[in-house]
């Protein structure tokens, strides 16, 4: 019998991070790989456009959170990031706008223990040790836990795992854990608003997460020069140089199997074979392209998942400058709860909404047109729901008036010079998630590691998932470790 190391011809279902990462390490590991995009380019939900007004916009991630888990997979490769794109800090990394006052998080890590401090007296110290504690979850959590497979919890019984149990803080909520440092509800807002990322509210996220505060925080917030379709790029030509041959426009309709193996895919009516396959698009949907009775999961067991919120975008042109707008701004005039509570619990756009602004053009005068602004608004939103124009179009006026408010600023409307909006159905068609989820699985206590949906098909050997709705989670640094686990994993597969 032929051993897991002979080399395989590998199809990789999407060119999302997920799926760049596979790419490039089951290629590394001496594989053929194929890359199937039903797109024109890489990148899945981080993909770009560029318009004839000169603006050019980032789809999808916007903060560059965790930069050494990113530059750990170009190490992988023998690179650097910096052989590719320039990355420059924030400062302030954003700020958080409420109902009555402002608050602007600042670079570097000492100047944020300040105003901690600032704001509330012995928060300093308190932010220290919140930090301290967040730094041992993101060396423990970002190194050991997040890269196990989770087939089985026995992955976790290493004595460093196991010893770290408690101080991993897996069985507490993240509300409880951060109102254990502070009081002011400024303070709790900005350390709350990171979970958000993972899909649920902060009281269903384990404290363990407090390690996305260090993470951004303390490592800092960065901005990579071009957009952040430039680290696409730049996974991509990575692949390349191992060999990774790119299918653009290429859609896998279905999923062919004999015998408990999966022997082709059939792209745009044709048949290929492969020795596995590793499916980055969106899982429910992968597995619709099986019969049912070789899927892992049923409808049922979807329906009764608990997913990341959905979102309204708008992607818009600004004639003129903005002032006192930042690159990133969080407006946080209303109740988080309320919100939260129209996302998971009345499924329904919500009457007083919180949402997100990014104006890369402040770093970045690449992405606009002299004396121009890029501005790109996101708005969380429950999976499921209608979302024709004309309810798009009034939270947009909402919003513009916010900023308005904020800054100073009169007229936004009318000096729009390039709109397009993107919401629940666009997700649908552009990318068939799962109703119209925009960040995967929610990272839920009984949604983390193990109870997660399985990396491997549990009857079809050499299907594999990757990406956001499986190990480890939603995030951009997750994705790419997700992509590595998976490629470790088929290149344990025994050939017959």
């Amino acid at each position: 019998m032929n051993t897991g190391n002979i080399k395989k011809k590998i199809a990789v279902i999407g060119a999302g991070f997920s799926g760049l990462s596979a790419a490039a390490y089951a290629a590394k590991s001496g594989n053929e790989v194929h890359v199937f995009e039903m797109h024109d380019q890489p990148g899945g939900r981080a993909r770009q456009f560029s318009t004839d007004e000169g603006y050019v916009f980032d789809m999808g991630p916007s903060w560059y959170w965790m930069p050494d888990i990113i530059e750990r997979f170009f190490n992988d490769f023998d690179y650097k990031v910096s052989d590719f794109f320039t990355l420059v800090s924030l400062d302030p990394q954003f700020e958080m706008v409420f109902a009555k006052e402002k608050v602007s998080v600042p670079e570097k890590n000492d100047a944020i223990r300040d105003l901690f401090e600032s704001i509330e007296p012995g928060a300093g110290n308190k932010y220290d040790q919140f930090m301290e504690s967040a730094r041992f979850k993101y060396e423990v959590g970002m190194k050991d836990f997040v890269t196990k497979p989770c087939y089985t919890w026995l992955e976790f019984a290493s004595l460093k795992i196991a010893g770290s149990a408690v101080k991993l803080n897996l069985l507490s909520d993240f509300r409880k854990y951060v109102s254990g440092y502070f009081s002011d509800s400024k303070l709790r807002s900005l350390m709350e608003f990171p979970v958000i990322f993972l899909g649920a509210s902060p009281q269903n996220i384990p404290a363990l997460y407090s390690l996305m505060n260090y993470g951004g925080y303390v490592l800092g917030t960065k901005y990579p020069m071009g957009g952040f379709h430039q680290l696409v790029l730049a996974m991509k030509k990575v692949a390349e140089q191992q060999g990774v041959a790119f299918h653009f426009n290429h859609e896998v309709q279905q999923l062919n199997t004999e015998n408990g193996r999966l022997i082709s895919i059939t792209v745009e009516g044709k048949d290929y074979e492969f020795d596995a396959v590793i499916a980055s698009s969106d899982y429910h949907h992968t597995e619709t392209l099986l019969p049912e009775s070789l899927r892992n999961y049923n409808e049922e067991y979807w329906k009764t998942r608990t997913f990341a919120p959905s979102c309204l975008i708008y992607y818009l042109g600004i004639k003129g400058k903005i002032s006192h707008l930042k690159h990133h701004t969080l407006f946080f005039e209303n109740e988080l709860d309320d919100h939260i509570d129209s996302i998971y619990n009345d499924k329904k756009w919500p009457d007083k909404p919180l949402f997100y602004s990014c104006c890369p053009s402040k770093t970045d005068p690449d992405v606009a047109p002299e004396d121009c602004e890029n501005l790109f608004l996101l708005l969380p939103l429950a999976t499921g729901i209608e979302d024709d124009e004309s309810v798009r179009e009034k939270y947009l006026v909402e919003m513009l008036g916010r900023i308005e408010k904020h800054t100073g600023e009169k007229h936004l409307i009318s000096r729009i010079e390039y709109k397009k909006s993107y919401c629940v159905s666009d997700f649908i068609s552009d990318y068939n998630a799962y109703q119209g989820n925009a960040y995967g699985l929610s990272n839920t206590l009984s949604q983390t590691a193990v109870l997660k949906p399985k990396i491997r098909n549990k009857k079809i050997r050499n299907l594999f998932y990757t990406g956001q709705l499986t190990v480890p989670g939603p995030g951009v640094p997750p994705s790419v470790i997700s992509g590595k686990i998976v490629a470790a994993e088929v290149s344990k597969l025994k050939m017959k």
